[in-house]
């Protein structure tokens, strides 16, 4: 499931940012292991406590930077490709409708607005603005569903629960922006899989000046801070019964759960003017996603499995999360109803 997620998320991701389709769920191409080559190095480099890629020489000898480096270039060739296409197009439409307030339908992407809310925009800080939101957006996300998915499989009764709101407020239809604010149990499951599993589980902030922190902690004008979210986030200080998967801690008729309503005990988008700028997209498409997972399938963990975590830019399974996937009994009946009217 964990590496299903993951190509999902890539390619919601790729078809939001540049409205191209990696299509990872069902090909393979070097854009593609190219992405997932540059995203673990990243995740390296986030944990490694020696820095040595900054040393130009070893990056040209060491397998591993190599490696990095040529997905690199493919993926920024490729984005680069993409604007200078989108580019003509915005163009051209400017030509065409000078002066006329107009969106393009039919390339909706970040990308695409950008080019044209723009007067001028330099194509290499746009490549790397976009290669940035890539990568926070795409392992992020997929690590979400992940856990979620996860947690619910582990607790019978907050599946069940989940799946009848699901039923209830889609009633058999694919999910519309409107149902995210009636999908609140399945929201609450997602806050409270990223109260326990965060993404990510650090964060790290450099001070901009001399400072000190409460408890008298002096910090110095340029050195690193780190933020362990997970353990804010599980600690039995802040939090009942902290360890425990609890979605209904966080009230249904209140508001989702975030930084600023709960006195920063819970940051998963960390806060401040440096908070993930994000968190509304992620939400959205974890709440989508799972969605359409429970309508359609009931999900179960294959007996006897080991789910250990491993921790860098986000948190994995150790060794994958395997489930045994059926269709609904309430799917089948619906699928079955829709092939005899036919």
């Amino acid at each position: 499931m964990e590496a299903r997620f993951s190509q999902l998320t890539l390619d919601v991701i790729g078809l939001s940012l540049f409205n191209y389709n990696f299509d990872s769920l069902t090909t393979d191409s070097p854009v593609i292991d190219a992405v997932y080559t540059a995203l673990k190095e990243a995740e390296l480099r986030s944990t490694d406590l020696l820095p040595y890629w900054k040393i130009d020489f070893l990056c040209k000898i060491i397998p591993r930077q190599i490696k990095a480096e040529n997905a690199v270039r493919i993926i920024r060739n490729t984005v680069e490709e993409l604007i200078m296409k989108c580019k003509e197009i915005v163009e051209a439409e400017n030509e065409q409708i000078e002066g006329e307030e107009y969106v393009n339908e039919g390339d909706p992407s970040i990308l695409r607005f950008l080019l044209a809310s723009r007067d001028e925009v330099s194509s290499v800080q746009l490549r790397d603005d976009l290669l940035s939101m890539l990568v926070a957006g795409h392992e992020t996300t997929g690590s979400v569903l992940t856990w979620t998915i996860y947690l619910l499989s582990k607790d019978p009764t907050a599946l069940r629960r989940a799946q009848d709101e699901v039923d209830r407020v889609l009633q058999g239809r694919l999910p519309k922006y409107e149902d995210v604010k009636e999908l609140k149990y399945l929201m609450r499951c997602i806050n409270e899989s990223m109260r326990l599993y965060p993404h990510p589980p650090v964060l790290l902030r450099r001070a901009i000046v001399d400072d000190v922190l409460p408890g008298n902690y002096k910090v110095k004008a340029g050195q690193d801070i780190m933020i362990s979210v997970y353990n804010i986030h599980r600690s039995p200080e802040v939090w009942d019964r902290a360890d425990e998967f609890i979605p209904e801690r966080f009230d249904l008729e209140g508001p989702v759960p975030n930084e600023s309503n709960t006195d920063y005990r819970f940051i998963p988008f960390s806060g401040g003017p440096r908070k993930c700028v994000g968190d509304q997209f992620a939400l959205l498409e974890a709440i989508v996603a799972l969605a359409v997972v429970l309508q359609k399938m009931d999900i179960q963990l294959v007996p006897d499995q080991k789910i250990n975590m491993t921790t860098g830019a986000t948190i994995h399974t150790t060794n994958g999360l395997y489930m045994n996937v059926s269709l609904r009994k309430v799917q089948q009946e619906a699928e079955l109803a829709l092939s005899e009217s036919n």
